[in-house]
């Protein structure tokens, strides 16, 4: 995804480790279903009928609907995507992460740049969260 002066840099310590995804930062452009804090967290994502690769497969499907959105990376138990704004280009990273061993899949929703975001992370996962249950 070209990315113009407000994308910012590709973060290089995204992805699981140990079981979990990037805290969030502390300002509050960011999400994740991993965060103690209620300001951050947000319910990590499921599927009544999807599970693991089924489930990473299906988000990649949505993803790949919506405009300005360009999937980077994705395995079988993870996916990572851009997702970019639509008046100047700011770019904010998705993520998500099927824990097997938890049965849910982990998401985390972050802004690059700036401190506020309106709450545009929280909405594109509640978003994503809508598609998946009528999919």
């Amino acid at each position: 995804m070209s990315g113009g002066f407000f994308a910012g840099r590709r973060p290089t310590d995204l992805g699981v480790h140990q079981g979990r995804l990037k805290a969030c930062p502390k300002t509050p452009n960011c999400v994740c279903s991993q965060s103690g804090d209620d300001k951050h967290h947000i319910a990590p994502l499921k599927s009544s009928r999807l599970k693991g690769a089924a489930l990473i497969e299906r988000i990649a499907e949505v993803l790949a609907s919506w405009e300005r959105t360009e999937i980077v990376t994705r395995r079988e138990d993870y996916l990572h995507a851009e997702c970019r704004s639509r008046m100047m280009g700011f770019t904010d990273d998705l993520e998500c992460f099927w824990s097997e061993d938890e049965q849910v899949c982990h998401v985390r929703s972050a802004s690059r740049l700036g401190k506020s975001d309106f709450d545009k992370n929280r909405n594109r996962v509640e978003q994503l969260r809508s598609a998946l249950k009528t999919g």
